[in-house]
């Protein structure tokens, strides 16, 4: 039972269903990590007595059991489950305990999944780092000095250090990919849609949806298997074809490939690509050109996005359940956003919305040329705690553009996307992939490709030092 943290989440599922290991010693293996670590800062809520009673419910696997079978994983602190602390890192909710669970978290428990608990979210998942007045920040394991990125921080984290074999999480503006780039792990964010429990999350615009982060392409793509079990909209595959962690192996042969450095923030804010995060696409661009790729620059020239956004962002914080006579409890970045939503008008919003489909068209229209886009992940690498500012709301709002420039697109146009390390000297290095609409198998083709490439994702520190 030692190392089971490095094992692949399929091969852990697979020794849980061949009895090599129990649910209850699973789970007592990852808690044990996730104590040994508490100190980054990943966990929210850790439910160990309820995992363990949930373990040991278990049984023994049937034939064919679920495919997550128990399997140790954690909710978010944005998704609700049943008679566990559910805070969306505010203080406002600190005593907020739900007597129902949110779909997301009925899909994992009927995949048999067992949750250990709750990862750490800012406040309400409004930023792209995970610092709080409730709990400690989530630190980057290759250097605790530094922030994991937001707002699924902690499931990063957790996925990043071994305390969890995968995590569910979700993306509104770059909430998966941002902190799974930050601490060098694989994170997906689906096509709008493609997650019926939980997509959308009730984000005006349809910003937010459900995804995965693993340690690998494959990792991400069998937990994407579950969480998009049902209908959706925006499904390219027929009936009966056969699951994403298949459909990504396919070899699809010669593709066109976009590249672009641009990013539609760049109109309002000061973006600089780090040479650092340069290199990695280049190492990309080299691996895919050399497979018989076709790579071309993607000619496209995005205007007005800044204020668009922004506006959605901001009546996104409107609709949060905090009383206005409230608000000075809340960190000062949350509260500038509710007030500013608030006092959006008809007029602005409705403007707003038609920018946002009139982006969508435009960036869909100059992507679809190319079988997937590659950007940075990033634009600068990890930064200190407390560098995102957040007791100057609009100074930390334009650092979070800053670091991260290349995420919130995305979601806008509603498009699946994948950050994937591929540089690892030191600190992994990732690129994004954006397919088209309902392409998630392919861009799971080119992370795992692009993987191959790489070689073994390396451990940080805290396990070499073992």
């Amino acid at each position: 039972m030692t190392d089971l943290h490095e094992l692949p989440l399929r091969a852990l599922a697979a020794a849980l269903r061949d009895r090599e290991v129990t649910p209850v010693e699973a789970t007592a293996y990852f808690l044990s990590r996730i104590e040994a670590h508490a100190d980054l800062g990943a966990f929210a809520e850790v439910t160990a007595d309820a995992a363990r009673e949930r373990a040991a419910s278990l049984g023994t696997p049937e034939a064919d059991p679920p495919d997550l079978w128990g399997v140790p994983l954690a909710d978010k602190d944005l998704t609700a489950r049943a008679g566990v602390p559910t805070r969306y890192g505010s203080r406002v909710h600190a005593d907020n305990v739900p007597d129902r669970s949110d779909p997301l978290a009925l899909v994992l428990d009927d995949a048999g999944a067992i949750s250990l608990g709750k990862t750490s979210t800012p406040e309400f998942g409004l930023t792209g780092f995970t610092e709080t007045r409730i709990g400690p920040p989530a630190r980057d394991p290759w250097d605790p000095a530094n922030g994991a990125g937001g707002s699924s921080g902690g499931a990063a984290v957790a996925v990043a250090a071994g305390l969890l074999p995968a995590a569910p999480a979700s993306d509104g503006g770059g909430s998966i990919r941002i902190p799974a780039a930050t601490v060098g792990v694989v994170g997906l964010k689906p096509s709008r849609g493609r997650v019926p429990a939980g997509s959308g999350l009730d984000s005006p615009g349809g910003l937010a949806v459900a995804g995965a982060i693993g340690r690998s392409a494959d990792d991400t793509a069998m937990l994407l298997d579950v969480l998009a079990a049902g209908p959706h909209p925006y499904a390219t595959r027929a009936p009966g074809d056969g699951p994403f962690s298949e459909a990504s192996r396919v070899l699809p042969g010669q593709l066109k490939l976009g590249v672009t450095t641009t990013s539609p923030w760049a109109e309002t804010m000061d973006i600089r690509l780090d040479p650092g995060q340069k290199a990695a696409l280049d190492e990309a661009i080299r691996v895919l050109d050399g497979a018989g790729h076709a790579i071309e620059d993607v000619p496209w020239e995005p205007t007005g996005y800044g204020e668009m956004f922004m506006t959605l962002w901001r009546a996104s914080a409107a609709r949060i359940a905090v009383p206005d006579e409230r608000l000075g409890e809340v960190e000062p970045i949350t509260a500038w956003l509710i007030r500013e939503g608030r006092a959006l008008t008809a007029d602005r919003l409705l403007t707003a919305y038609g920018a946002a489909t009139a982006f969508e068209r435009q960036t869909i229209t100059a992507f679809g040329d190319f079988d997937a886009v590659l950007t940075p992940a990033l634009a600068l690498p990890p930064q200190p705690i407390g560098w995102f500012a957040q007791d100057d709301p609009e100074r930390s709002f334009a650092r979070q553009c800053e670091y991260a420039p290349y995420s919130s697109f995305v979601n806008v146009a509603g498009l699946p996307a994948i950050t994937v390390p591929v540089l690892t000297d030191g600190h992994p290095v990732s690129v994004q992939i954006i397919g088209r609409p309902g392409g998630e198998a392919l861009i799971l083709h080119l992370a795992a490709h692009l993987e191959r490439a790489r070689g073994p994702l390396p451990w940080p520190p805290l396990e070499r030092a073992r």
